[in-house]
């Protein structure tokens, strides 16, 4: 069975940094793609970024790009993304989600999220 598991998202002030970290069980993540969404409350899921399965390529959306970047460990059958530079918009539940390429909108897999919260 495939899961994925999102850890890394707390509390922290605005300017502040946070790595979030997706592991996958059940499969190996070198066949896949990855996606960090996010859904702040009453709002819409959004994506975040991605990463192709090789991790050569790599998009953000506009509000992250400079301050997210989105790597993988094959090895260690992880994908990260580290936020740098956060602010109080960045607040939401992020997930991660495996599928086949980048934008193929067909996911094999979701985590169960992680809270982010910017403020202070």
């Amino acid at each position: 069975q495939l899961q994925l598991a999102e850890s890394g998202g707390g509390l922290v002030q605005p300017g502040g940094s946070l790595r979030l970290s997706c592991v996958a069980s059940g499969f190996t993540l070198d066949y896949y793609a990855i996606g960090w969404f996010r859904q702040a409350p009453g709002k819409e899921r959004e994506g975040v970024s991605c990463i192709n399965d090789s991790g050569a390529s790599t998009n953000y959306a506009d509000s992250v790009k400079g301050r997210f970047t989105i790597s993988r460990d094959n090895a260690k059958n992880t994908v990260y993304l580290q936020m740098n530079s956060l602010k109080p918009e960045d607040t939401a539940i992020y997930y991660c989600a495996a599928e086949s390429f980048c934008g193929s909108m067909w996911y094999d897999a979701w985590g169960q999220g992680t809270q982010v919260t910017v403020s202070g």
